[in-house]
């Protein structure tokens, strides 16, 4: 099975014809949920997510998959004579994703303040990297809104926001030559993991936690794995491939799970190639989520577990993905304070986790019927994009 059966989007093509591929849906809501259960540490599920199985965690999974949907979403849009409108799109996503990331920022330091005074707990100031906007609060606040300064768990949508800005070009280049895509968008990620190039924090030394310019080759992967897809029978099924993805995954549970961090694999070359970085996307952790997507695409077994109704809780949650990850990181930050208070007790975590997945799937159902106000028939469904 490959991503060329049922990826079209819905928007351009009759849902009859060329049905939404549910799986990317799926495998968005899985990453999504991963996501919230890691930004509310201390809780015993933490223990079941992928970081505790692989080099790599649900956020190489959400890039992936976000490259591969807007692959779908613009494969047809970005032809000759619709690039400007479409790069205009575009444009107007990444801003969206830019409002977003303020937004939630602004609200998880409002969290975080409402429970320093309402708990009487002023350390709480002190977390997940708030400190310096309260220290200097007249060069913070223009730091945070202007991208220099990032809180905790807060640094996934402005990552994708640049990779958004990006997107035009590398689509553009992808409809000429994927393999000059992957080739520029390849060095361009050796260079930033050798030189340590990334965005620049205003308040201190340091950069952003994950650089775009490293996680462009995992979304430029995406992009190019959809489009041959929808071309050709791809990813092609080989048996040897197949068993070094077990291979490379079984070394790397194993390494995790025994904790062989200590074992020196630099070899002379530079992290960005031996080491697990993931602010730079060393190769071990890239490698790691490609062995597993390929693995879920190509067996036909594996593959048809993620293909669900599209009616199924998890198909609505990764049709909604950018409002489910706003709401999601505003729950994790109110449950990173409530852990904070009660001695971050792993039952009230696990019991907080628990009910707050019950939460996103509710509202994701209430997105589904929001959007089907007024519409006889079936509820719009949205694009394939992230």
């Amino acid at each position: 099975m490959t991503w060329k059966t049922e990826t079209a989007p819905a928007a351009t093509v009759p849902a009859a014809k060329s049905p939404r591929d549910t799986r990317i849906d799926v495998l968005r809501a899985l990453a999504l949920i991963t996501i919230f259960i890691n930004h509310v540490p201390g809780n015993f599920l933490e223990h079941l997510t992928l970081k505790n199985f692989g080099f790599s965690d649900s956020a190489e999974a959400f890039v992936l998959i976000s490259g591969v949907s807007v692959g779908l979403a613009y494969r047809t849009r970005f032809a000759v004579g619709q690039r400007i409108a479409a790069s205009a799109k575009i444009l107007r996503r990444a801003f969206t994703l830019y409002v977003a990331h303020v937004m939630t920022s602004v609200v998880t330091f409002a969290i975080f303040a409402g429970g320093a005074l309402w708990f009487a707990r002023p350390d709480l100031l002190s977390e997940i990297n708030l400190r310096a906007v309260v220290d200097r609060t007249e060069q913070g606040l223009p730091s945070m809104v202007l991208l220099g300064h990032q809180f905790g768990y807060n640094n996934i949508l402005s990552m994708y926001a640049v990779l958004m800005l990006m997107l035009p070009g590398m689509l553009w280049l992808n409809a000429r030559n994927p393999i000059a895509l992957l080739g520029a968008s390849g060095i361009l990620w050796l260079a930033a993991g050798i030189w340590n190039i990334a965005p620049s924090n205003f308040l201190d030394d340091g950069y952003w936690f994950l650089s775009p310019f490293s996680w462009q080759f995992l979304f430029a992967i995406g992009i190019v794995a959809s489009s041959k897809a929808a071309t050709t029978s791809w990813p092609p099924k080989s048996a040897v491939l197949t068993g070094l993805c077990w291979a490379y995954l079984a070394i790397s549970l194993v390494w995790v799970v025994l904790s062989l961090w200590s074992i020196d694999t630099s070899l002379g070359l530079p992290v960005v190639l031996t080491g697990f970085d993931k602010t730079f996307l060393s190769a071990p952790r890239l490698l790691h989520v490609l062995a597993f997507a390929y693995l879920i695409v190509t067996i036909p077994g594996i593959s048809r577990l993620f293909v669900l109704p599209s009616s199924h809780p998890l198909t609505a949650v990764g049709r909604h993905g950018l409002a489910i990850f706003i709401f999601g990181t505003i729950l994790a930050m109110i449950g990173q304070v409530l852990m904070f208070v009660t001695g971050k007790n792993p039952w009230f975590g696990t019991l907080y986790v628990a009910c707050g997945i019950g939460v996103l799937l509710a509202y994701a159902r209430y997105l589904d019927w929001f959007a089907g106000l007024g519409r006889t028939g079936a509820p719009k469904v949205e694009k394939q994009a992230a």
